[in-house]
């Protein structure tokens, strides 16, 4: 923390017990299986922290903090997890209302991975990623709507592999076969009307959660599966996505390999590539050698948020399994959480303990 502060970065300390919500909505539906749930005095549902990320941005809207604004945190986060503690702390920092963001990301980066050296790991493992390329392509090929989402989710998710041909003559199995022909109907619905005929027809059911999922949850689930009925992704679009999703190495090969891609598949992702290889020449001012950085087209974050650059840090020796520093881009965070406008924003978390653990080692 001394040296988030020496960075300038000023220490916030959020409740513990947050509004459940927030997290649901952007996190992303996977999480409230690793949430401690409570219920307040007034029905609201609560949790304890899974995360500070969002804590630390309500924070900052809840202080008006004048922006840009840096701050880091210190202290505990609560999940369930198998193998593991339900409770343990990280440290992290935040950077809000910086326009530079390609120099934001780089100086985030750096800092993780000063972090990293403070505890002895000098040359931690560097994995990186980038949502907002991947959205690119998804914007440059003529997709539906519904297959954006669903692609956006399944590669935050990481389910999507390099292969997808399967996608492309996908048909409904299990309930959603079961129920073929009102999701057909669906299909051609004005989608708000859909939505509230859904949600009433649960409510009257008596239903509120199935599978840790909300009643809006539920129906925008039903709605996104009527959207795709019958409509696989293209074997154009599927095989120009693998190209993509296959794309590995240094951040330098890899951009090249990605404007090929888009050359011969007639789309253009410049404005995204343009931004990938201005946060790389960033990176290499900060000392970094790029050849010690490994680029995956294929590597998100689950967390819904994320809109850009994302990046773990780990050990190459592999003595802790998982990630010891891991974060990225999130500019959609604060308007979603209320702000009257898109805020550039980008940060990470460091697992004190995994740290602390590896310091031991060495």
């Amino acid at each position: 923390m001394v040296r988030f502060a020496s960075a300038g970065f000023t220490r916030l300390d959020p409740p513990i017990l947050q509004p459940a919500d927030a997290f649901l909505d952007l996190s992303g539906e996977t999480i409230r299986r690793s949430m401690f749930l409570t219920t307040g005095e007034d029905g609201q549902e609560l949790c304890l922290r899974p995360d500070l990320t969002i804590p630390v941005a309500r924070e900052v809207g809840r202080l008006r903090m004048q922006l840009p604004a840096a701050v880091s945190y210190l202290g505990p986060v609560f999940r369930i997890r198998s193998g593991g503690p339900g409770e343990f702390r990280q440290a992290g920092v935040e950077s809000f209302g910086r326009f530079d963001r390609e120099a934001a990301d780089a100086d985030i980066i750096a800092l993780g991975l000063e972090t990293c050296a403070i505890y002895g790991l000098a040359d931690p493992e560097i994995l990186l990623g980038d949502v907002g390329l991947f959205a690119a392509v998804l914007e440059a090929l003529p997709l539906a709507p519904a297959w954006r989402r669903r692609l956006m989710k399944d590669f935050g998710q990481g389910r999507l592999g390099d292969d997808l041909d399967h996608l492309s003559d996908e048909k409904p199995n299990g309930t959603a076969a079961a129920h073929a022909g009102v999701l057909s109907a669906l299909a051609g619905a004005d989608p708000d009307a859909a939505r509230a005929l859904i949600t009433d027809l649960l409510s009257i059911a008596g239903i509120t959660t199935v599978g840790g999922r909300s009643v809006s949850e539920i129906a925008a689930r039903f709605l996104e599966q009527a959207a795709l009925e019958g409509n696989g992704l293209s074997q154009e679009a599927a095989g120009i996505l693998s190209r993509y999703l296959a794309i590995t190495g240094e951040p330098q090969t890899a951009a090249a390999e990605m404007r090929d891609l888009a050359r011969e598949a007639g789309i253009d992702i410049s404005q995204a590539l343009d931004v990938f290889e201005n946060r790389a020449r960033f990176l290499t001012a900060h000392g970094v050698n790029l050849s010690d950085v490994h680029f995956s087209a294929a590597f998100g974050r689950p967390m819904d948020y994320y809109s850009g650059m994302v990046f773990e840090l780990s050990d190459p020796e592999g003595r802790v399994e998982s990630p010891l520093v891991a974060g990225g881009r999130y500019d959609p965070l604060l308007s979603r959480l209320g702000a009257s406008a898109i805020v550039p924003a980008v940060g990470f978390a460091a697992w004190v303990e995994r740290l602390a653990l590896l310091e031991s080692q060495s």
